[in-house]
């Protein structure tokens, strides 16, 4: 879904005059101009598509997804979560019970648009758990159901996104977000981020250079919890920054928050949506603390942008599938599910724990990792001049998968980083698999020190420093030894 192409050059404009500032970490969305080379294709309907399709690529993740899923190969690279530590006995016999005669006539019905309210009852009960309250005015009537999390986002951007509007997120981001919003011709300026999640300042300069080229942000995209795919959390002090900063600037906030409840130790921090009732959008699914299976994600909006998200989704679906919000309001109401949620956090603290002891033990000097407290995420940065989209090929054949880096920035920067993901495999799975990366990590090196030149399509200005930053707008060099 993002683009993976090269790097755009600095003084590059789109059709629609933006400036395309590499500096300012700046991508141009799917409705930037842009056409397709002269030349055959064998695609007879090429003349018929949308704008919008002809930047629109395949999502990065998804591309691997037929390699990944032989058994031979290690994957470290999809965010599955490990629902077979689900009690999976009762959960079938529950979906059982309610497709059969006591309840399928309601389950297999259609829905309202906004949802069950029965469903948008426990899914306030669930935010609460993050400080989202009846006291910061939360309310099942402000709740819309939505296909999962990314539903969700689609949603708010079709309600808010024209094409050539700006999306400030942070640098790297989201996969999926970063393709909802190049199919909403979107724009996106990547702030940086360190370890304690995205840099104030950076925000604050990241305002002021999309209004210098005349336009005006939308909103911002962040991931504050355990993010994907940095791993990093954004600290308490930063959180009333950020909020502060967008409050003055008359910035919306889109928090997506998919891995809140799976921290590894103390209780989360509070949502940003629960210190701000206006001018936050919470967004977030079930798909990481039940089964996403079921694909039920939902938004938290003011009462006004609520009535939008549900005409929008009803134009789109008509209805949430009823089956699947049963079953989750089900689950939720007659199953321990809080004592499910910490045994998914010890689950993934162990894997976590693997991976990290993993990379220390066997990856070779200059490469350097984030260390979560949450989720399912580690951001590595390569040894000076790899390139992660390169070298993937030669990891698949010594059966190792990983996400490179290029699919986290719109504008496909982000080379010298890969997302690996530690919430599905065994902790020896994760540990063969990480010996296996860094074989083929130091024969990249080998081949460098050989050829003396770096990797094609290397990114410059995107190492990660745990002092510093890492995304498209950074430029620091890490310390030897750093992690």
């Amino acid at each position: 879904m993002t683009g993976s192409g090269p790097e755009p050059d600095s003084h590059r404009t789109s059709d629609r005059g933006f400036p395309f500032a590499a500096a300012a970490g700046v991508a141009g969305g799917a409705g930037s101009g842009q056409r397709s080379s002269a030349g055959t294709t064998l695609d007879d309907y090429t003349d018929r598509y949308a704008q919008r399709m002809r930047g629109m690529t395949a999502s990065e993740i998804r591309a691997l997804f037929s390699v990944t899923s032989r058994p031979e190969v290690v994957s470290l690279a999809g965010g599955a979560p490990f629902v077979s530590a689900l009690p999976l006995d009762a959960v079938g016999e529950m979906l059982g019970s309610l497709g059969g005669p006591a309840h399928g006539a309601t389950t297999l019905q259609y829905s309202g648009g906004q949802g069950d309210l029965a469903l948008r009852e426990r899914i306030c009960e669930v935010m609460a758990l993050s400080g989202i309250d009846a006291s910061t005015g939360a309310s099942p009537d402000d709740v819309v159901v939505t296909i999962g999390g990314q539903q969700a986002l689609d949603l708010v951007s079709r309600v808010f996104l024209d094409p050539g509007d700006v999306v400030l997120a942070e640098g790297p981001s989201y996969v999926g977000a970063l393709g909802v919003f190049q199919a909403a011709q979107a724009d996106v300026v990547h702030v940086p981020m360190d370890d304690d999640g995205i840099i104030p300042e950076a925000l604050t300069e990241a305002l002021a250079t999309v209004a210098r080229a005349g336009k005006r942000a939308k909103f911002l995209y962040t991931v504050p919890a355990y993010h994907n795919p940095a791993g990093v959390t954004l600290s308490e002090p930063r959180r009333e920054q950020i909020l502060d900063i967008a409050e003055r600037a008359g910035l919306l906030v889109v928090e997506d928050d998919p891995y809140g409840l799976l921290g590894f130790s103390g209780e989360p921090l509070p949502a940003l949506r629960s210190r701000r009732r206006d001018g936050v959008l919470y967004v977030s699914t079930f798909s990481k603390t039940f089964a996403p299976g079921l694909r039920v994600g939902w938004v938290l909006a003011p009462h006004a942008v609520r009535e939008k998200l549900v005409i929008a989704s009803e134009a789109q679906i008509l209805c949430p599938s009823m089956f699947a919000q049963s079953a989750i309001a089900t689950y939720f109401a007659s199953m321990p599910w809080r004592e499910q949620i910490k045994t998914f956090r010890e689950i993934y603290r162990e894997r976590r724990d693997a991976l990290l002891a993993s990379l220390t033990d066997l990856m070779p000097a200059g490469t350097r990792w984030t260390r979560p407290e949450g989720g399912f995420y580690v951001w590595l940065t390569l040894p000076e001049g790899l390139h992660s989209k390169e070298m993937l090929p030669r990891a698949i054949a010594a059966r190792v998968a990983y996400v490179p880096g290029t699919g986290f920035f719109a504008d496909g920067s982000g080379g010298s980083h890969m997302r690996l993901s530690y919430c599905f495999p065994t902790p020896e799975r994760i540990r063969e698999g990480v010996r296996r990366l860094a074989t083929v990590v130091e024969e990249e090196m080998k081949m460098r020190a050989v050829f003396g030149t770096a990797a094609p399509g290397a990114a410059p200005g995107v190492s990660w420093t745990p002092a510093g930053t890492f995304g498209a707008a950074a430029a620091h060099t890490p310390s030897p030894g750093q992690e």
